[in-house]
């Protein structure tokens, strides 16, 4: 809130008050001088603690751990506060008395004085406590919403340099063999590259584009085996418009890839996507190819773990069975 705003929001609730105290301590209805002199007078020095506690006293000493300051100068504020309630009082007596010839006692107004300022003081303190922790809290989440950001960016930026670093390496083998399928492993890249560059920015994407993203990586990976690469990639998707989060699938299937066998044709990499009721169903199965010993692999799915803790937290559900023959893994995804 700007401070304009807030200066007239502030405003606006005193002068609320302010009118509520002169109508209700009006006889029945009818405002006289003298609800207008107890009630605006007093009620201008009760809003004068208000900020000198509020805008002065909190910020200076109690926020900077400075109590003992805090406390005297509250103190001083409240007994002066009281013995100028007073003197007002005496002044305008024939406005505060109700009776004629009524004698204005020191004693007791002077402490229903401190017990009104003391009040104020109280209310100030309170709201100003609220408001500093709303403000922290806003913030706070603030803070954490970059963190998020700037973790998810982290995992991201993982991503990218693994997949590309592997493509780079599968098309340098094809072009070091001098194959005819170079130009079109390179189309694919380029296709690859091209949403995880720009339409994978976003939130989330169209569903559509995710498939087209994972049959891309299929396909460069069937030219780098020669064609000898048995995947059966099926697709269930009623919905074509469901939405997901980029390049959250595709380390699932790279895994299949780098740690699987894909050029045994009896036993297939099977890759099934289906949505049934707003849930997606994604599942991954492969056999092990016993003789890859690279560690690095665990990377990739490390990272879409926590993709999914930060992004999908509570509408998920990650299964992976690993045994010595075969790797499966099933996500269930609210979209």
């Amino acid at each position: 809130m700007n401070k304009i705003r807030q200066i007239i929001l502030h405003t606006a609730v005193w002068a609320a008050i302010l009118l509520f105290f002169v109508f209700v301590g009006s006889d029945h209805g009818n405002v006289t001088m003298k609800t207008v002199v107890i009630y605006v007078y007093f009620g201008l020095i009760n809003i004068g603690i208000f900020y000198v506690n509020y805008l002065f006293l909190l910020p200076r000493y109690l926020t900077n751990q400075k109590y003992w300051a805090f406390v005297v100068s509250v103190l001083f504020l409240i007994i002066a506060s009281a013995f100028i309630k007073y003197g007002l009082a005496e002044y305008f007596k024939e406005y505060v008395l109700i009776r004629e010839n009524e004698h204005l006692s020191f004693y007791k107004y002077f402490l229903a004085a401190i017990f009104t300022s003391t009040f104020v003081i109280v209310l100030s303190s309170g709201l100003k406590f609220g408001s500093d922790w709303f403000v922290n809290e806003k913030v706070k989440k603030s803070l954490e919403k970059e963190k998020l950001t700037a973790e998810l960016a982290f995992l991201k930026s993982q991503i990218n340099p693994h997949f590309l670093l592997n493509s780079l390496n599968n098309i340098y083998s094809l072009a070091y063999q001098q194959s005819a399928k170079t130009p079109e492993a390179v189309l694919k890249l380029s296709e690859i590259l091209r949403y995880m560059l720009y339409e994978s920015n976003d939130e989330k994407v169209d569903l559509a584009k995710e498939v087209r993203y994972l049959e891309n990586f299929i396909e460069l990976q069937r030219i780098r085996l020669k064609d000898k690469a048995f995947v059966n990639f099926e697709v269930i998707c009623g919905d074509s418009h469901q939405m997901i989060v980029p390049m959250m699938l595709i380390p699932f299937v790279e895994n299949a890839f780098k740690h699987g066998i894909a050029n045994d044709e009896a036993h297939p990499i099977n890759i099934r996507l289906e949505i049934k009721d707003g849930k997606l169903i994604f599942q991954v199965k492969n056999r092990k190819n016993k003789q890859n010993k690279d560690i690095t692999g665990g990377i990739g799915l490390h990272n879409i773990q926590r993709r999914l803790d930060l992004l999908y937290k509570g509408k998920y559900m990650l299964d992976i069975r690993d045994d010595d023959e075969v790797y499966y893994c099933k996500l269930y995804l609210d979209l």
